[in-house]
């Protein structure tokens, strides 16, 4: 399973390069990361797909290795709109928070060496609950949700 590192880092070198379109790794913890940057506006379309093209119906015909999720990256003024992205919790440290402690990042304060989010900030939460495994800290906060905070994004 790929780390969340790796897909930060291939989606920070794709809008450096300003590529239009980007293939990741098929996997829950790639979909649910993406999804949440497609809904607050770092993206513009999700599809599923194989390693040559976007293709929803070639997408179940092929194995697991050649499946891959097409990310259509987002420019505005000829800017990439997702200027930053970085990790949080690391294989080394994980960071895990809860209720209270997201409160805290979310409203401007510290919490556990985790700076506070900026304007325009969003910060990716792992919980244990699997039908909002991957959520959004300010998603979290109103559903009452601990995790673990995977990365930050703006």
């Amino acid at each position: 399973m790929p780390l969340p590192h790796d897909l930060c880092a291939r989606l920070q070198n794709a809008f450096r390069a300003r590529h239009q379109r980007i293939a990741v790794a098929h996997s829950t913890q790639n979909l649910g990361i993406l999804s949440i940057l497609l809904r607050n506006g770092f993206l513009t379309t999700l599809t599923r797909g194989t390693t040559q093209n976007p293709s929803p119906s070639e997408f179940h015909t092929v194995n697991e290795a050649q499946r891959r999720i097409w990310a259509d990256l987002k420019y505005r003024d000829d800017r990439p709109v997702l200027n930053h992205m970085e990790l949080i919790s690391m294989p080394s440290r994980r960071i895990f928070m809860s209720v209270d402690e997201i409160r805290s990042i979310v409203t401007g304060r510290r919490a556990q060496f985790v700076k506070p989010l900026d304007m325009g900030e969003i910060a990716v939460v792992k919980t244990k609950d699997k039908e909002n495994e991957w959520l959004e800290a300010r998603e979290a906060l109103r559903l009452s949700l601990s995790g673990e905070v995977i990365c930050r994004a703006r």
